[in-house]
């Protein structure tokens, strides 16, 4: 009998070994691993690493300069356009062309060795980057560029194909980048502290309606207790990025507003559930006591149980306030406003260096506002 039951522990163990196996392999069919290209994207990774290790914080006085030419799309869409003899300028050849065409693109008689972006000038007024670039020692440049549909013409009004030159000159200053990246911090900061303080004034009231020893007496109060907690159970089953995505299409894209009415959202059924097992946790003492005197259901609440849930609620509020900021720097990326909008942006214009500052300002922003709200939760405890 003893050896039948170790046979089949030991084919337990080993059927539990191919399961995992069988997993494993399950999963690397499903999320095709490629090292072969992760190796050969290795240039394309350096070029991106070293601009975002590369934050633009300093900077000098500097003075843009903006080469254009109209590249008709698709042909017949508008009049070629002439190209100036001299002076800087961009030839495209085929001149003109159909969205998927490849067209040559050559800039003369630019600032030599001086970085350039190119982009698309669309119809509308809108821009499209397509890729960052450095003129050679004579101040030129070619590049193989594929129209795109988006280029097309709109109401014989053509896009234009633009060199943007930014030259350095003057003295050292704080680059704009390095303003805006701030101005954006400070909206992320603001943001997730005007959520934080919404959130929580929500929050206390749903946290004594979902606290069994609260409200869980008779067949009414029962009733309130399961319905607040299914309520706080279902709102946090959403990602806030879920929610900012939904109230980003409401409000607008980009907007503040946004990533406040989520946060804000989560943060009440957050700290409402983490109130409400804190108050859940108090001592039943000065509740008997309070209740012996005579004391009606608010003054037990007033004075038996809010005296001792103030310090756990002071500091599940700092450090919830403490998440919303790291949160509020990727509910950016769908529209939330702040930091995280900001970054968004630069990374799908290839600005990687921009990109870059915005993830050194979020570093040291969290991990600022990490020690600061630890060290408030140790002098509240």
């Amino acid at each position: 009998m003893e050896t039948l039951k170790s046979l089949l522990h030991s084919l337990k163990r080993v059927l539990i070994i191919i399961a995992v196996i069988a997993l494993l392999v399950l999963s690397i069919r499903v999320t095709k691993p490629d090292l072969v290209k992760l190796v050969s994207s290795f240039p394309k990774a350096k070029s991106i690493m070293g601009q975002l290790l590369r934050p633009e914080i300093l900077g000098r006085e500097s003075e843009k300069i903006t080469v254009a030419q109209l590249v008709p799309v698709p042909c017949g869409s508008v009049a070629n356009p002439e190209v100036p003899a001299s002076g800087p300028r961009i030839t495209v050849d085929p001149p003109c062309g159909n969205p998927k065409d490849k067209v040559q693109v050559r800039g003369y008689e630019l600032p030599k060795n001086a970085e350039l972006s190119i982009r698309w000038i669309l119809p509308d007024g809108g821009l499209l980057s397509i890729k960052n670039a450095v003129t050679n020692a004579n101040g030129e440049l070619t590049e193989t560029m594929e129209l795109r549909p988006i280029t097309a013409a709109v109401d014989g009004k053509p896009a234009q194909l633009a060199f943007e030159i930014t030259l350095p000159e003057g003295k050292v200053v704080a680059s704009q980048t390095l303003k805006d990246v701030l101005d954006a911090m400070f909206v992320t900061i603001f943001m997730a502290l005007i959520a934080t303080t919404i959130g929580t004034i929500f929050a206390v009231p749903l946290s004594f309606l979902a606290a069994s020893n609260i409200t869980r007496k008779g067949w009414l109060g029962s009733a309130v207790y399961y319905i607040v907690r299914a309520f706080l159970n279902i709102i946090r089953s959403y990602e806030p990025l879920v929610l900012a995505t939904i109230f980003a299409m409401i409000v607008g894209f980009g907007s503040p507003f946004a990533g406040v009415i989520a946060l804000s959202i989560t943060t009440a059924a957050s700290l409402g559930k983490m109130f409400s097992e804190s108050v859940e946790g108090i001592d039943s003492g000065p509740i008997e006591a309070v209740t012996a005197t005579g004391a009606n259901k608010l003054q037990v609440v007033v004075y038996a149980v809010v005296p001792q849930i103030i310090p756990d609620f002071l500091s599940f509020t700092i450090y919830h306030w403490d998440i919303n900021v790291r949160i509020s720097t990727i509910i950016g990326f769908v529209g939330g406003g702040g930091i995280g909008y900001f970054l968004s942006q630069r990374i799908n214009t290839l600005q990687y260096s921009q990109s870059g500052t915005a993830l050194l300002a979020i570093i040291l922003v969290v991990w600022a506002l990490d020690f600061l709200s630890s060290e408030i939760r140790k002098q509240l405890v």
